[in-house]
């Protein structure tokens, strides 16, 4: 199982949007919340691309990064963050029959082990996948190939959990079935598209 985290484990929306106005803000760079909408789930130097263009140099790119991902991590530990509904129990459950589990996120890896320290998932994953692991952010496909072999796994015998267009075409272009949650976007085009972990069970994983 190839999970995403942000608005798939975890509602971490708010959070982001926070740290990323105040942060653009800073920098003297103008965001509207639609533009934040429409790229939740990319990599940061695609959200910065897309928001400010071409003008950012590679320098101001990662100071603006590394001011927002310190904001959120702040804000996770200070506030807390909890599982989604159904994430919790899917992953158990999951881990009961004998399913390797693997984050695949484009989130820079100190964000990622921050949720699993908060949430208490850490020892569930038997790898993790995230923004410093690849060239690529989805759509591109490669995020999900990465997580498939460093279990040993063909992509055909996984499934992957997304919330966002980009992460469901990911997995369509990686060849591995994909569940969609409506969690952040309504219109998925996943193989099975649901509003809820909570209406997943693990026989309808392996059905996939």
């Amino acid at each position: 199982m190839l999970w995403d985290v942000d608005g798939t484990l975890v509602d971490s929306q708010e959070m982001h949007w926070e740290a990323w106005h105040e942060a653009l803000r800073k920098a003297g760079v103008a965001v509207t919340h639609e533009q934040f909408l429409e790229t939740f789930g990319w990599r940061n130097d695609a959200i910065l691309a897309h928001i400010a263009g071409p003008d950012l140099s590679p320098g101001d790119v990662v100071e603006i990064s590394e001011a927002k991902e310190t904001a959120y991590r702040a804000a996770v530990r200070t506030h807390g963050i909890d599982l989604l509904p159904g994430a919790g129990e899917l992953l158990a459950g999951l881990d009961a029959a004998g399913w390797r589990q693997v984050i695949a996120s484009s989130a820079p890896r100190a964000n990622v082990d921050t949720i699993l320290d908060v949430t208490g998932t850490a020892a569930t994953f038997a790898a993790v996948v995230s923004a410093e692991d690849v060239a690529h952010g989805k759509p591109d496909p490669e995020i999900f190939l990465t997580a498939a072999a460093r279990v040993g796994v063909p992509p055909a015998g996984c499934v992957v959990v997304e919330d966002a267009p980009a992460g469901v075409e990911g997995a369509r272009r990686a060849g591995v079935p994909c569940i969609g949650v409506r969690t952040t976007h309504d219109e998925l085009a996943a193989d099975i598209v649901v509003d809820s972990l909570t209406e997943l069970s693990v026989s309808d994983l392996q059905g996939l």
